[in-house]
């Protein structure tokens, strides 16, 4: 019996090619060093809970104002994620029904904005994400986008362009973070600006919002109006999201969810976003997120020292974004020369990048992974060393050099079992 077959025998038994394909993953995600700053291990209770016969109910509405009955558990099931959210961020009030991240952003645009209103976002160049206005999103579509970006020399936001866009502007929404953002947000630089300009102030925190849970990043929640963020990366929970607000939009946001946008929410995956923040909720969490961004700075200080070129300098939270430029290979060349050594990152472009999108000269790493299956700063020399030697070898095509990498990976993944995964 393989390991898929004795972990899912009923899925091995009614569908053994698709069996095949999750145990395929499970070794995948075993043996491989995972470095994409938005993925993680979930928890085995997570997974669990995130495959009950939760899965068999409609929910339309929330807790006790429900278009539905037999609601008796399901109420406390989104009662205990609400709850628990209020307290592991120190918010008002909690949606924990938004679908996934642009979902989540989507429902904030539509309690704040009209069709065709200015909204302000990082650019998606410069590090932002596609749902703060950027025009090949429906939020660039249906809303006038405008964009802000960072400093050529320095890879830091410039809070003058930002400010001086702000007030020639006048958005109606400001969206502060992005998906590769090395740096801390200054929430409190933000929130100035959108009081001066009457904007309503949304901290996307998809990114690092394990690393608030655990007080390895400063918390938005004194500075802005909302705060929007997916429920996995560092925050290690099943692939939901979660809108958060102050009181006085607590209605606006939660007629945006629902009606506005869906139905009935997924109540496998508000219970397994109850589980994750209870797990949030312990110290060990604490240290494992003040561990991702230890290893993190390690990491950037072992590549630096190898010559790469790091926006910004290095980092302080999770993630870093490399510009390969100087080492003549390009970012989706590097990104599939590392996979075959099994280190598993993303091509990306870098702010102010000559390249396309599809093909440009970053790749982008992250610690959440590695952290959570127990990887220490003194293991990031070797993670680096790794790196360097892949991109050479992607450079001069040495296919030997990957395999043999790979099985250097491997050997110290199997020393490091990963949460959640058959062992």
């Amino acid at each position: 019996m393989t390991a898929s077959q004795h972990q899912h025998p009923a899925l091995a038994a009614a569908d053994p090619e698709l069996a095949a394909l999750v145990g395929a993953e499970e070794r995948l995600q075993a043996e491989t060093l995972r470095l994409i700053p938005s993925e993680n291990y979930v928890s085995a209770a997570v997974l669990e809970a995130s495959g009950t016969v939760l899965q068999n109910k409609y929910s339309e509405g929330y807790p006790g104002r429900r278009y539905y009955e037999g609601q008796q558990n399901i109420d406390q099931v989104e009662t205990l994620a609400v709850e628990r959210a209020k307290a592991v961020f120190g918010v008002d009030h909690a949606n924990v029904q938004p679908y996934s991240g642009s979902p989540a952003n989507l429902a904030v645009y539509l309690a704040f904005a009209e069709p065709g209103d200015t909204v302000m976002g990082m650019a998606l160049p410069m590090g932002g994400h596609l749902t703060h206005g950027w025009g090949v999103s429906a939020t660039g579509k249906w809303f006038r986008g405008v964009q802000y970006g960072v400093r050529q020399d320095t890879g830091l936001i410039d809070f003058d362009q930002v400010r001086e866009l702000a007030l020639k502007e006048r958005p109606k929404v400001i969206f502060c973070g992005g998906t590769a953002l090395p740096r801390t947000i200054d929430f409190a630089a933000f929130g100035e600006i959108a009081r001066e300009s009457g904007a309503v102030l949304v901290a996307d925190v998809a990114h690092i919002a394990g690393l608030i849970a655990g007080g390895a990043h400063p918390s938005p929640v004194p500075h802005v109006d909302v705060i929007s963020t997916t429920t996995h990366k560092t925050l290690r929970g099943p692939r939901g999201a979660m809108l958060m607000s102050r009181e006085e939009h607590a209605k606006a946001l939660d007629k945006a969810v629902f009606p506005g946008l869906q139905g009935g929410p997924h109540n496998q995956t508000t219970a397994a976003i109850a589980v994750a923040l209870r797990e949030a909720s312990q110290p060990s969490f604490r240290d494992y997120a003040h561990a991702v961004v230890a290893n993190a700075k390690a990491l950037a200080e072992a590549l630096l020292a190898r010559g790469f070129d790091l926006v910004s300098g290095g980092t302080d939270n999770h993630l870093i974004l490399m510009d390969l430029t100087p080492k003549q290979v390009p970012g989706k060349i590097a990104a599939k020369a590392l996979d075959r050594a099994g280190i598993v990152v993303n091509y990306n472009t870098v702010p102010y990048d000559p390249r396309k999108p599809f093909d440009p000269s970053g790749i982008r790493i992250g610690t959440p992974s590695l952290t959570s299956r127990g990887l220490r700063t003194e293991h990031m020399a070797t993670v680096a060393d790794w790196i360097d030697r892949a991109v050479a070898a992607a450079g001069t095509g040495d296919e030997q050099a990957l395999t043999a990498i790979r099985a250097e990976v491997a050997d110290l993944m199997t020393a490091f079992p990963a949460p959640g995964l058959p062992v």
